[in-house]
């Protein structure tokens, strides 16, 4: 059985957008800060087929899990969050 990492910006790759550094700050940027409500898969911006794949990886535990929920994290913070603390 190989072992396989995902990063963000494969992840990225998968849901078809743009994977690189810039594209995927500019993404977080776009649509960042979600309510808390709002599980990642149900937000608006994802077309179905994302959607279905951020849900059943997280369902499944399947080797996507760990980085959607980096994912899920990133866009959950607010500005007050995302700020370094002094």
């Amino acid at each position: 059985m190989e072992l396989i990492v995902k990063q963000l910006s494969s992840l990225f790759a998968q849901l078809g957008e743009a994977d690189d550094e810039q594209g995927i700050s500019r993404f977080i940027a776009l649509h960042g800060e979600m309510p808390g409500h709002i599980h990642l898969h149900e937000a608006g911006f994802w077309s179905p087929a994302q959607s279905s794949f951020l849900r059943e990886s997280h369902l499944l535990d399947a080797a996507w899990s760990q980085v959607v929920d980096e994912l899920n994290i990133k866009l959950h913070q607010t500005s007050e969050t995302a700020k370094p603390v002094r």
